[in-house]
C-alpha cells in the first residue's frame, strides 16, 4: 500500500495576498485539526475511523507545514475546509445579527431618552413662556400703578396747594 500526499498547488496560483494566504492556511489547519480531533474522539468511542483519522492527521500536518509554498486541495481537505468556513461564516453572521439587534435596542432606548428629554425641554419652555407672560402682565400693572401714583401726586399737590391757600385766606380773615 503506497501513501500519496494529498493534491496540492502552488499558493501563488490562488491570487491571494500574503495576509489572505496566512488566513487560508490557518483556517485549513484548524479545520483539519478539528476533523482529526472529531475522528479520534469517535474512534476512542469504538466507532473506528483510524484510516480517515490518519489521513486527516497527515493532511493537517502538511497544511501546517505549508508544504513549501503549496496548498492542499484534495477533495476531502476541501470539503472539511468548506464546512469549516460555512460554520465560521454562520458564526460571523450570528454575531452580526446579535450586534445589529443590540444596536437597534440601543437606538430605541436612546430615542426614548431623547424623546423624554425633548418632552421635558418642551415643558420647561412652556413654563418659561408662562413666566415671561406673567412678568409682562406685572410690568403692565406696574405701569398702570405708576401712572395712578403720578395722578395721585398731582392731585395731592393741588389739594395741598388749595389747603395752603385756604389756610392763608382763613388766617387773613
Amino acid at each position: 500500500m503506497t501513501s500519496t500526499l494529498p493534491s496540492s498547488i502552488p499558493d501563488s496560483q490562488l491570487g491571494l495576498s500574503h495576509a489572505e494566504l496566512q488566513i487560508f492556511r490557518q483556517h485549513q489547519q484548524i479545520a483539519l485539526q478539528n476533523q482529526a480531533y472529531a475522528h479520534s474522539s469517535a474512534s476512542t468511542r469504538g466507532r473506528g475511523h483510524a484510516r480517515t483519522s490518519a489521513s486527516t492527521s497527515r493532511a493537517a500536518s502538511a497544511a501546517s507545514s505549508g508544504q513549501n509554498g503549496r496548498l492542499i486541495l484534495d477533495p476531502g481537505s476541501l470539503a472539511v475546509l468548506g464546512q469549516h468556513f460555512e460554520r465560521l461564516m454562520a458564526a460571523i453572521q450570528n454575531r452580526v445579527e446579535q450586534l445589529s439587534a443590540q444596536t437597534q435596542i440601543s437606538t430605541i432606548n436612546q430615542s426614548s431618552r431623547a424623546g423624554a428629554a425633548m418632552a421635558a425641554a418642551d415643558a420647561e419652555i412652556a413654563r418659561f413662556h408662562a413666566i415671561i407672560r406673567q412678568i409682562d402682565e406685572l410690568e403692565t400693572e406696574f405701569d398702570k400703578v405708576r401712572h395712578i401714583r403720578d395722578i395721585v401726586k398731582g392731585f395731592r399737590a393741588r389739594v395741598e396747594g388749595l389747603e395752603r391757600k385756604m389756610d392763608a385766606r382763613g388766617a387773613r380773615r
